[in-house]
């Protein structure tokens, strides 16, 4: 059998010819660039209907060289965070990225390749992989992640490439666009709360890590001490190498030892941090909130409805990611490169694991049966 002969792919000489215009012309239309504006409304039209008639697509890539639109928006991810379900805490700002996206009539480009061998997925991610920005096929991009890389950062702002990072990030040698969550007045909220029921020794745990995110909660922990009208004591603020540290001799060692009867942890990316509470939760040796109020700066990950309740702040991550694609659209159409940033509030979520302090400031004695008293 003779296969059928196949269509050859139709050229802009063709879209010139049937349309009984120049191929200089065709470009300038097709190019969708500031020049084309020239070009007559219906001779414009002509064009476009001569390229719809003969199938013709346009190569975005040499569209965005010639300084026109693609009406395409990239998503870069420092490292993997697309979800295996929809408890993945990425999921949210996946799904926001999306529905932005088509709100605002681009189509939607993701960058995931890698440079290297060294990161944890067997592949470093990078954005200049072979010296060249890979990411100016988009017109812009939204980006997220936690293992940031700060020097390509820095070069996007030196080229004057469109994006806005989701989260809060400085850099010493530029100002970048960022749609952040308010982390210091989340926190310095769930301070106060604590301090309404009574607690004055509030152990805040943070992330060993010097992120902006860990840096503006440190800061909303210190002006919720100070509005309370509770002195800051340097003993009460904590890091752990590792969660899974997190253990009930640990824990029971700072009530005893320091006397607190809360505690304020920052959430992992990863599962450990949870599990080593469920584990101290399980244990009953020390009781939440009845032995030690404890609350969560932020969405522990993965978390599902059978799991504890812990009192939190949540992240408000669809919006975040929805305000970060409008954003991005706002800068394309600005004349100048100032960059653009917001700060989203987060939502209480009021859960099950703080109360009023203990009143007693002795050590907890077991009670008959080996259980600690409340």
């Amino acid at each position: 059998m003779v296969p059928p002969e196949r269509r050859r792919r139709a050229t802009q000489r063709d879209i010139a010819r049937h349309a009984g215009v120049s191929q200089a012309t065709v470009s300038l239309v097709i190019s969708g660039g500031a020049a084309g504006a020239q070009i007559a409304e219906p001779t414009r039209r002509a064009v476009l209907a001569a390229a719809e008639e003969l199938g013709y697509a346009a190569n975005v890539a040499a569209r965005s060289l010639k300084g026109g639109r693609n009406r395409l928006l990239g998503l870069y991810t420092f490292e993997s965070v697309f979800p295996t379900d929809q408890r993945d805490f990425y999921y949210p700002f996946l799904l926001g990225v999306e529905a932005e996206t088509a709100r605002q009539g681009y189509d939607l480009l993701l960058f995931c390749s890698g440079g290297g061998e060294s990161g944890p997925s067997g592949a470093e991610r990078s954005i200049y992989v072979g010296g060249a920005n890979r990411l100016k096929i988009a017109d812009g991009c939204v980006l997220l992640g936690r293992n940031v890389r700060r020097e390509e950062l820095s070069a996007l702002v030196r080229e004057d490439f469109p994006f806005v990072f989701v989260g809060r990030r400085e850099l010493d040698d530029g100002e970048l666009s960022y749609v952040a969550a308010d982390y210091v007045s989340a926190t310095a909220a769930l301070v106060a709360e604590l301090a309404r029921l009574g607690h004055r020794r509030i152990l805040y745990l943070r992330a060993r890590e010097d992120s902006e995110p860990t840096r503006d909660r440190e800061e909303g922990y210190r002006r919720g001490l100070a509005e309370a009208g509770i002195a800051l004591d340097a003993a009460l603020v904590r890091s752990l190498d590792d969660p899974a540290a997190l253990t009930v001799d640990r824990v029971e060692g700072w009530i005893e030892g320091l006397g607190i009867t809360a505690l304020l942890v920052e959430p992992t990316e990863d599962n450990r941090l949870t599990e080593a509470l469920a584990t101290m939760a399980g244990t009953e040796r020390i009781r939440f909130p009845a032995d030690c109020s404890l609350a969560l700066l932020g969405d522990p990950p993965s978390w599902t409805p059978e799991l504890r309740n812990w009192t939190r702040f949540s992240l408000p991550r669809a919006r975040m990611a929805g305000e970060a694609v409008r954003l991005l659209v706002e800068l394309l159409d600005q004349e100048t490169c100032e960059p653009l940033r917001l700060t989203v509030p987060c939502a209480f979520v009021p859960g099950d694991s703080i109360g009023p302090a203990r009143t007693d400031t002795g050590p907890r004695r077991p009670e008959p049966g080996g259980r600690p008293g409340g």
